[in-house]
């Protein structure tokens, strides 16, 4: 319910600020957004899911919770420029939490087959030379690059590859190691 209420309450209301942009709480010289009432509801469906065991009412918690965490992540854009409620960041911040929570979702419940793909993938060859291409490429960016983005994005691709070239180095020693032992 809480993944519906959000998605449904993010919609809503970039709708409405789409459709309606002059609509506004005023209050003397405060500007309230609707980001403080999802900060509320937040709260409240927290306190209720934490406070109660009953079925009912953690249903409402999470379309509280739901419902207070879209008008927050409407605000995203607004809250991390200071002011550009038109930013694209709160649709890049939809799209990297949805795949965030695809990716979970996907995960946990082809755990096993994933576990045995990743098995297979790092006890194969192609993980050593995949690693290998991937560093070289990083590293190439890397030094040539003056953007920070991109040299951070590189850093980390070059991290991954030394992860994936260190794990087909351990599982290639320890399948070696498990030979000898059955030999003797």
């Amino acid at each position: 319910m809480a993944i519906v209420s959000f998605t449904l309450s993010f919609i809503v209301a970039r709708t409405f600020t789409y459709f309606f942009p002059n609509v506004v709480l005023v209050s003397g010289e405060l500007h309230i957004h609707h980001f403080w009432f999802g900060i509320i509801l937040l709260a409240t469906g927290g306190w209720l899911g934490i406070n109660y065991d009953d079925n009912e009412i953690d249903i409402v918690a999470a379309i509280l919770y739901g419902v207070g965490g879209g008008l927050v992540a409407d605000e995203v854009g607004l809250l991390l420029t200071f002011g550009n409620y038109e930013s694209g960041l709160t649709w890049t911040f939809m799209v990297a939490l949805f795949s965030f929570i695809f990716s979970v979702f996907l995960f946990s419940r082809y755990k096993k087959v994933i576990v045995e793909e990743l098995h297979d993938f790092v006890s194969s060859k192609a993980s050593l030379y995949l690693g290998v291409f991937i560093a070289a490429v990083s590293i190439a960016f890397i030094a040539e690059a003056n953007n920070l983005l991109i040299t951070v994005l590189s850093a980390v691709f070059a991290v991954v590859s030394i992860v994936i070239v260190l794990a087909f180095l351990i599982h290639r020693t320890y399948e070696q190691h498990k030979k000898k032992r059955l030999k003797r």
